[in-house]
């Protein structure tokens, strides 16, 4: 069995379960096995009644008073129980804050191995290898789960997989389980994740981006940029330096030491391209490039390249954007 347990978003399933799914429905087409979901926790109910539209076999709701809202303990013995009742092969998440909190716990309680923030899956002689990004995202490494390993979890990085690839349909049981939780297996209490706070933004969600390197200059410049994001109604983002200098906070920032984000539109202007950017954003729908360096390693990856003056493109876009609307 493979098992993907679904993470609530304000209501909604949160984008990198999607993707998560996605993974378990090619895994369990290539090896073979059931796929499972698992609607765990907070808003448990609402991520069932959506997830019902997905094509699996088994859609299991575990629903306690204890992890009405989120806490890594908690979260950490319900699973627990869930896997040793089932006993999945792979257990699926994909790589976010709350799961780099608790999925390691659930690693240790059950005593399983955790591949985790995984980029991209192969298979040989039917047996999966899943790539890692090591060493600040420079290089990759395989990784194979020793096979005598009863249950392996698995944490996938935004944009391994696309929600887009999903497999409608319907489970075709819906099953309750009974969690055995005590007030005494709480004993911590989470904060809201950071991106829920009134001062920070969730690029996460974002459908447009504009972001902004160092090429733009200078800080002067960032009203020009700001024009062009606020005619195409998309959030402002930005390679580190931009961070580093105090331009932007460091919630815009995109990249592997700041969000990894996969909108429809990823409009680069003055970025490079530097690996560890390009982490945070490949896995975009699409990526429209603006740099004067035709040479830019952001042109590898982008769908659209423009190579020119920043200062000169930038304002006849956000012009003829807004003579469109």
């Amino acid at each position: 069995m493979i098992l993907v347990v679904l993470e609530n978003q304000r209501g909604n399933i949160h984008a990198f379960s999607q993707e998560a799914v996605a993974a378990g429905q090619q895994l369990s087409t290539k090896l073979g096995l059931d796929l499972c979901i698992l609607c765990l926790g907070e808003n448990a109910s609402a991520l069932k009644e959506q997830a019902s539209n997905y094509k699996v076999k088994n859609l299991i709701l575990a629903q306690n008073d204890l992890i009405g809202s989120y806490s890594a303990d908690g979260y950490s013995k319900a699973l627990d129980q869930v896997i040793s009742e089932l006993s999945p092969k792979y257990v699926l998440m994909g790589h976010s804050y709350m799961v780099r909190d608790f999925l390691p716990r659930v690693s240790a309680k059950s005593d399983v191995p955790f591949i985790s923030d995984i980029i991209s899956v192969t298979y040989h002689d039917n047996v999966p290898i899943f790539a890692r990004q090591v060493f600040n995202a420079k290089i990759a490494t395989n990784v194979q789960a020793d096979s005598n390993n009863n249950t392996i979890l698995l944490s996938f990085q935004s944009a391994a997989f696309s929600s887009d690839d999903i497999e409608a349909g319907s489970p075709e049981n819906q099953i309750d389980f009974s969690l055995n939780l005590d007030t005494s297996d709480i004993r911590s209490e989470s904060e809201p994740e950071f991106q829920e706070s009134a001062s920070s933004v969730d690029l996460t969600t974002a459908e447009l981006i504009v972001s902004v390197g160092r090429g733009i200059d200078s800080q002067d410049n960032l009203p020009m940029i700001e024009a062009l994001a606020s005619a195409m109604g998309a959030e402002i983002a930005s390679s580190r330096p931009v961070v580093d200098m105090g331009w932007l906070p460091p919630y815009r920032q995109v990249g592997s030491s700041g969000q990894v984000v996969s909108p429809k539109l990823y409009l680069s202007v003055g970025i490079s391209g530097a690996i560890q950017h390009v982490v945070g954003m490949k896995g975009s729908k699409n990526i429209m490039a603006i740099n004067k360096d035709e040479e830019a390693p952001i042109f590898e990856i982008a769908d659209y390249a423009v190579i020119g003056d920043l200062m000169e493109i930038v304002p006849k876009l956000t012009e003829e954007i807004q003579k469109n609307k």
